[in-house]
């Protein structure tokens, strides 16, 4: 039996926190990566712990509703874990209202966080313009990623395999005559995205509207900011201003989402 082995589930750890919970969670976190459902030798062959210690762990989360085991004797991710990711939802949007807030101060413009929920966008928080004419979405809205750029920042980072495997379930309908619907069209997209480190709808998901996202760096969940507005305001020109602020306000939103301490509007 490896030393760890020898430790209470109270353990403390090097970080002070609590063995046991701590390889919980990450077992849970290890099961999202894999689709949401696993069997205990996979689980065993990606964290290095031993099977009594899994079986044991994911016996607690079972019983606490957190993972259910299925007929095949796989683990998948339980109900309860929902409400808590709904709530989480909410609040990171709370979170990130002061960061959208100085980009609309600062651009003029309609400001939105979008996370990354199965194949689609969704949107958790906006801070609209204080122009009459603007862009309004609503919070909860979901879209599909091939059109919008919010889509294109949250998918840049993933392999083709995967973009193409979302795309062949969710179709590429067109919104607008403009809208890529090509899967060899969306990677291309995905690959200038990166390199240029932003992502473009250019009247994609709606014609005269221009959105320009950057997704949020190192983000526990996969998470975009963007600026959208009328295509006579956000030009090329108003591109090169806006992006540099955009990447900016996402890092100092990623760095408070790392931190335990409340988020305010400064970076702090």
């Amino acid at each position: 039996m490896p030393p760890s082995e020898h430790k209470t589930p109270s353990a403390p750890t090097a970080t002070g926190g609590v063995q046991s919970l701590e390889r919980a969670f990450d077992l849970l976190e290890r099961m999202a990566d894999a689709g949401g459902e696993v069997g205990l030798s996979e689980l065993s062959g990606s964290s290095g712990l031993p099977l009594p210690t899994i079986h044991r762990l994911m016996r607690t989360l079972v019983a606490c509703g957190y993972v259910r085991q299925q007929p095949n004797r796989r683990y998948a991710l339980g109900p309860r874990l929902i409400r808590l990711g709904e709530s989480a939802s909410r609040l990171l949007g709370t979170w990130a209202r002061p960061y959208l807030a100085r980009l609309v101060e600062e651009t003029g413009e309609t400001a939105n966080m979008a996370l990354l929920d199965g194949d689609e966008a969704v949107y958790v928080a906006q801070v609209p313009s204080r122009h009459s004419m603007r862009m309004f979405t609503e919070v909860g809205r979901r879209v599909l990623p091939h059109s919008t750029g919010v889509g294109k920042a949250l998918l840049a980072g993933h392999e083709a395999e995967e973009v193409r495997a979302l795309l062949a379930r969710t179709g590429m309908p067109a919104a607008t005559d403009r809208t890529i619907t090509t899967p060899d069209g969306f990677l291309e997209a995905l690959e200038l995205t990166r390199r240029r480190g932003y992502a473009l709808d250019d009247n994609e998901q709606e014609m005269g509207v221009r959105c320009i996202a950057v997704p949020v760096p190192d983000s526990p969940t996969a998470a975009a900011i963007s600026v959208s507005g009328p295509a006579g305001r956000v030009t090329d020109t108003a591109t090169d201003t806006i992006v540099p602020l955009l990447q900016q306000v996402a890092r100092e939103l990623a760095d408070a989402l790392a931190t335990t301490t409340p988020v305010n509007g400064n970076g702090g």
